[in-house]
């Protein structure tokens, strides 16, 4: 199977499916989704929508949070990862956005990054969501899966990756992709273990194929009955 035709079955199927394509996060506007995203770096989505619905409440746009110090914020996030040091990211994020991009959110990703807490995977999940833009935010997941299936191949960091994807991918689906893959991540080809037996992509997949089948073969070799001579 060529890479191209292993691109089109499994974007198919998703397409086919209608499966999910969106973000898990829980936020109204884009300044709302800029500081969910910065929180959920190393975080899952379901700990930073337990702790947004009061952070928004006080601080609901970067003016409000631009006024507010570290100190301040680290109240409202200490129950997440590295809550020191995202609370200094949001306080110099609102205050950058004002600053520098007149309290509007940048739709380019170069700009995006100007911004305290925004690296290019936070920047490219706003510009994919916010403005759907053909970006690529590579995470653990999209990391992990695209490499299983052999979307990518040899990537050794999420740049590579992200490249050999956005290359491969219709720019009207790369958006998408991204949901797609983030989501077959966390909930099927995990990271310890994959759900190989639930996943409907194993005909495509390159790991199932070259590493899982095989290995069961060999399991239901050892376990098959032995011939008796006569």
């Amino acid at each position: 199977m060529t890479k191209t035709e292993r691109y089109a079955k499994i974007l198919n199927y998703f397409q086919q499916n209608d499966l999910p394509a969106e973000t898990e996060l829980h936020y109204k506007n884009p300044f709302q989704l800029l500081v969910a995203v910065i929180l959920s770096a190393q975080c899952t989505d379901k700990r930073v929508n337990m702790i947004t619905p009061a952070l928004f409440k006080d601080y609901p746009n970067a003016e409000a949070l631009a006024a507010s110090t570290p100190e301040t914020i680290f109240t409202y996030i200490k129950s997440i990862s590295y809550p020191n040091n995202k609370a200094k990211h949001l306080v110099g994020m609102a205050q950058t956005l004002l600053k520098e991009f007149g309290g509007k959110i940048p739709h380019e990703v170069d700009e995006l990054i100007k911004l305290p807490g925004v690296g290019r995977k936070t920047a490219n999940v706003i510009a994919s969501v916010v403005y759907d833009k053909p970006a690529m935010a590579v995470d653990t997941h999209v990391f992990r899966v695209s490499a299983r299936l052999g979307l990518t191949t040899n990537a050794k960091n999420p740049l590579q990756a992200e490249q050999q994807l956005v290359k491969n991918i219709p720019e009207n689906l790369v958006p998408k992709a991204h949901h797609w893959l983030i989501l077959h991540g966390r909930y099927i080809c995990l990271a310890r273990k994959p759900l190989c037996e639930k996943c409907k992509l194993t005909e495509w997949c390159k790991y199932f194929q070259n590493t899982v089948l095989p290995e069961k073969r060999k399991v239901n070799t050892r376990r098959s009955p032995q011939k008796k001579s006569v």
